[in-house]
């Protein structure tokens, strides 16, 4: 099996009242906004890209990169994983100037506020659990 990497970016958006936002794929699988870098972007400029198509949310303040998670790639629904493709996701912390949701990815219908020590029990993924897991206490 020929495996295939790709590198992604995404961002912690943690808003005053100390929620977090996620953003949903059909219902069935929740995940930290985040999407492929495309040509001509930065990491930084991709998160950014993803937080809005996937949340609606266009006002962001950078804070600090988190990290980076490496990781396989789940299946739309979030039950099987694809081990043919290994992603690499810059992670960024930003803080929003507003905090209205509208996403416009129709793959990615859903956004909502999580309190920050619910999100692990929402992310479908184990390795986003573990990494949001590893930098709580630095947000």
């Amino acid at each position: 099996m020929k495996i295939k990497q790709t590198r992604s970016a995404g961002g912690v958006v943690l808003n005053k009242k100390g929620q977090i936002l996620i953003a949903g794929q059909c219902g069935t699988s929740w995940s930290l906004p985040k999407g492929q870098i495309e040509v001509g972007e930065n990491s930084l400029e991709t998160a950014k890209r993803e937080i809005k198509e996937e949340t609606g949310i266009n006002q962001l303040q950078f804070i600090k990169k988190l990290g980076v998670i490496k990781r396989t790639q789940l299946s739309i629904n979030g039950k099987k994983e694809d081990k043919s493709i290994i992603k690499t996701i810059d992670v960024f912390l930003f803080k929003p100037e507003q905090n209205d949701l509208k996403p416009e990815d129709p793959q990615n219908p859903e956004a909502r506020w999580v309190d920050k020590n619910e999100v692990t029990n929402l992310l479908t993924h184990p390795k986003d659990k573990e990494f949001f897991l590893s930098i709580i206490n630095q947000i």
